[in-house]
């Protein structure tokens, strides 16, 4: 095909380097060697991630170079709102390509790492929609990468399996399995692992290249049966990034001879500059996109993030912050009503909790909470919600059949219109609520459990009762009991060393020992004290889980 280059199937470069994986020019592989992960960094495979990256890299330099300018205007006391400019596409009377038959009805979905059994257990759990997530659920582990572009191989072969041996059981796929999303990282994500003509690869196209590539025959086989591929976009704040991504769309379908339009996306919203660029984000996206998602919880660390200057909005205690607050809920009634105006799902956000095996009253209990929030996500016009286990599975998907019957989806029975008059002032409400001491500790504790779990590979991690991944906390000034309570160094470093002592409690000395739970302190109180908030938590986090094996591995 004109302008795109010709790639050989794997089967054909499946070669075994005694000293090395076989690169192409200018790539240059720092990771493990291993047999197994050669069979993914094949020649051509590698060569299709390196054509993307030189073909946009200087598209996602210009772009985060624009949230840095942006977080610049944040600091000095502007704030996020509509663009004027693309006034014309908010008003404008135009519709998304209508999402496809075998992804019409996405009332729930599961979440989880891109790890094996994982992967089996979500395809056979009854949902409607697999996410396997390289992004926030994974910590970015050269092993845990590449093991995740394996295992991705075998579930869309259908192969996939995995031995238990500690429970002697095999696990493998049922006849019937779920529609499978991969969620790659986000743009602001490096893979150092890999570097491209002297920098690292941006680890959203090296999670896209080799996923799309490896499968792409699958695909193409599919073509016509709604197979997909299908995808979820994360941790984007302005539509120049998802118009970046429809390129690729683009430029993925003619170099695997699919049609255009076969490539389909959800955009996560979960980033507050993004909830002005709905509409614009789903423009760029129009022959590709699927819907947008409230991602709340990175959406609230956004929050934080976007007005870290500006100490008359900090949030009340993270319990408080619920969708009830009318910040909150004017995002998400603003993504539905513009999603169902474009004709695509408004997807929305994620039940964290997870079964109390050993406590059968107190697990009945988070799954009623489970079944009042899913049931406020339906009535306000949602077409789907996610789950972070198996296990929630059936009480999800019991509340919205009973309010949806029949119907896949809600794209054209709840409209909203009442949404259409939301204002900037009323996505920008400071939020209501106090700022308590315990609350303060909540954070730091769950803050520095995350982090050590992340650096030792866990990127998603079960904390009282609750699924965490990648989020972070502000250190604030707190209300007390009424009293005002400022939170100085020396508060805070006393509260650091006490809840690291009932972590070590909790966790048991030897478990302590053996993670890495001073390490990740470190972090978190670094960035606590910093001036100017990280983008991201695990950025900062990241250095400590690369590990460089170069011999043999370049070819440059």
């Amino acid at each position: 095909m004109k302008g795109v280059r010709s790639y050989g199937f794997p089967a054909q470069d499946e070669r075994k380097i005694a000293e090395g994986y076989d690169v192409p020019e200018g790539v240059y592989i720092r990771g493990r060697y291993d047999q197994e992960f050669a069979k993914i960094l094949i020649k051509d495979a590698l060569q299709f991630v390196a054509d993307l990256q030189r073909e946009f890299r200087n598209r996602i330099k210009y772009a985060m170079e624009c949230r840095r300018e942006a977080k610049r205007r944040y600091n000095e006391g502007a704030l996020p709102g509509f663009d004027p400019a693309t006034r014309y596409i908010r008003e404008g009377d135009w519709t998304c390509a209508p999402p496809p038959s075998a992804v019409a009805d996405q009332r729930v979905e599961i979440t989880g790492p891109v790890e094996r059994k994982m992967i089996i257990n979500a395809l056979n759990s009854g949902a409607k929609v697999l996410m396997a997530d390289f992004e926030d659920a994974l910590s970015p582990s050269w092993e845990n990468l590449m093991r995740g572009y394996v295992n991705l191989k075998d579930a869309v072969d259908g192969t996939i399996t995995f031995h238990d041996k500690a429970r002697n059981r095999v696990y493998k796929l049922n006849d019937q399995t779920t529609k499978l999303f991969v969620r790659p990282r986000g743009w602001q994500l490096p893979e150092a692992h890999i570097f491209i003509d002297g920098e690292p690869a941006t680890g959203c196209l090296v999670d896209f290249g080799l996923y799309f590539y490896h499968n792409y025959a699958t695909f193409r086989r599919n073509q016509g049966a709604g197979f997909g591929p299908f995808f979820y976009l994360p941790k984007m704040e302005h539509s120049r990034e998802a118009k970046i991504w429809n390129y690729i769309f683009e430029r993925a379908e003619k170099m695997a001879g699919i049609e255009r339009g076969s490539i389909r996306a959800t955009v996560l919203t979960e980033t507050l500059p993004a909830v002005f660029q709905m509409n614009e984000i789903l423009y760029e996206l129009r022959d590709h996109s699927v819907g947008l998602n409230c991602g709340r919880w990175d959406y609230i660390f956004s929050y934080v993030k976007t007005f870290e200057a500006h100490p008359d909005r900090l949030l009340p205690d993270r319990v408080l912050v619920g969708m009830t607050q009318h910040f909150m809920r004017s995002y998400s009634d603003l993504l539905i009503w513009t999603c169902h105006r474009r004709g695509v799902h408004a997807m929305c956000g994620m039940a964290a909790q997870i079964p109390i095996r050993d406590d059968p009253e107190a697990n009945e209990a988070a799954l009623e909470l489970v079944r009042m929030d899913k049931l406020r996500e339906v009535r306000a016009g949602h077409d789907g919600t996610w789950a972070a286990h198996p296990g929630l599975i059936q009480a999800c998907m019991e509340v919205f059949t009973n309010n949806m019957g029949n119907a896949p989806n809600q794209i054209q029975s709840m409209k909203r219109e009442d949404a259409a008059n939301i204002t900037e002032e009323d996505l920008l409400q400071r939020p209501r609520g106090v700022r308590t001491l315990e609350g303060l500790r909540l954070n730091t504790r769950v803050g520095i459990q995350y982090v050590a779990a992340w650096l030792t590979g866990s990127g998603s991690v079960p904390l009282y009762n609750l699924m965490e991944d990648a989020a972070t906390a502000e250190i604030i000034e707190l209300d007390g009991d009424g009293l005002g309570v400022k939170v100085t160094p020396e508060l805070f470093g006393r509260v650091v060393e006490e809840e690291m002592a009932r972590i070590e409690r909790e966790v048991g000395k030897e478990k302590f020992k053996k993670g890495m739970y001073k390490e990740a302190c470190k972090i978190f109180t670094r960035q606590c004290r910093a001036r100017t908030l990280d983008d991201f938590l695990t950025l900062d986090a990241y250095n400590n889980i690369v590990v460089h094996f170069p011999r043999g591995n370049s070819r440059l």
